[in-house]
C-alpha cells in the first residue's frame, strides 16, 4: 500500500524582484517520515519552508494538504481555509522567536487556548510537553532565564501544543553552541521514532544521515538531488551534491 502524502509540492515558484529564489520545486512528504533539506546558504530552502507554511506568497505552484489545495496554479484558497490548513502544522525557527513577555507555560498553551480548547486541558498537555522536553519545573520560568537549547525545547513544546500533523524546523540549531545543538537534536531524533512527520532544514549532516527517510539537496533554487540518506551521503549522483558534502568530510 502506497504511503499517504500528508503535503505535496508541485512546480512551485518564488522569485524578490528579479531574484528567482525557488525555481519549479516539487516534492512530497509522507506521514510518519522525516525530510531533511539540505544544501548551501542561499539556495532556497528556508524559503522553501516560508512558502509551505504561508509565511511567503509563492508565485505560481501547488501546494496541498492532505490532497486539499492550498495552493492551485498559484492562487490561494480563501483566508478561511488558509486558517484551517494552519492548524495543521506547527514551526520552529531558528532563533526560537519565544513571547519574551510570556512565561514558559503561557509560550507553550497560549495558541491553543486562543483557537477555542479548554484552558485546564491545554494546561495539562503544556506540563506533559514541558516533561517530555526535559524542561519539568521550568514552566513558570521566562524566555531570558533559559539557556538557548531550553528555549528551543520550549518552541518545540509550542509547536507540539497545537498538535500538529507536521513539523517543519528551519535550521533549529543554527544558533546554539555544539552542546546545546546535541539537546535539541536528541528531542527532534525522539520525535522521529514516534512517527512524528518532519521536514528539517539544517546544516547537521550526521543527523539528517541517521534520522531522516529522504534527504533532499537544494542549490540555486532547485532540488538538484533527493533520495535515501545513504544515497545521497555515500554515492550522490550529481556533482553538485559532492562539492556540497566534501565541505563535511574534513
Amino acid at each position: 500500500m502506497a504511503e499517504e502524502s500528508i503535503l505535496s509540492i508541485r512546480s512551485l515558484q518564488k522569485s524578490f524582484d528579479s531574484l528567482t529564489v525557488l525555481q519549479d520545486i516539487s516534492l512530497s512528504v509522507e506521514r510518519g517520515n522525516v525530510i531533511s533539506v539540505i544544501g548551501p546558504s542561499g539556495s532556497g530552502k528556508s524559503t522553501l519552508l516560508r512558502c509551505a507554511t504561508f509565511l511567503e506568497t509563492a508565485d505560481g505552484g501547488d501546494i496541498l494538504y492532505d490532497g486539499q489545495y492550498a495552493l492551485r496554479d498559484g492562487v490561494y484558497a480563501p483566508k478561511a481555509e488558509l486558517s484551517r490548513f494552519r492548524t495543521r502544522f506547527g514551526l520552529v525557527f531558528q532563533n526560537f522567536q519565544l513571547f519574551p513577555h510570556y512565561s514558559v507555560m503561557k509560550n507553550v498553551t497560549e495558541a491553543p487556548v486562543l483557537h477555542g480548547e479548554d484552558r485546564e486541558e491545554v494546561r495539562e498537555r503544556g506540563l506533559e510537553l514541558l516533561k517530555k522536553m526535559g524542561l519539568e519545573g521550568k514552566e513558570n520560568a521566562y524566555p531570558y532565564q533559559l539557556s538557548g537549547g531550553q528555549q528551543q525545547r520550549v518552541a518545540i513544546a509550542r509547536a507540539l501544543a497545537m498538535r500538529p500533523e507536521i513539523l517543519f524546523f528551519d535550521e533549529p540549531t543554527s544558533a546554539l553552541d555544539p552542546e546545546l545543538t546535541g539537546e535539541v537534536l536528541k528531542v527532534i531524533r525522539q520525535l522521529a521514532e514516534e512517527k512524528m512527520t518532519m521536514v528539517v532544514v539544517t546544516h547537521e549532516m550526521p543527523f539528517a544521515r541517521a534520522v531522516s527517510n529522504r534527504v533532499i539537496f537544494m542549490a540555486g533554487g532547485v532540488i538538484v538531488e533527493q533520495g535515501d540518506p545513504l544515497q545521497v551521503f555515500d554515492d550522490p549522483q550529481e556533482e553538485r551534491t559532492r562539492q556540497f558534502l566534501r565541505v563535511f568530510e574534513r
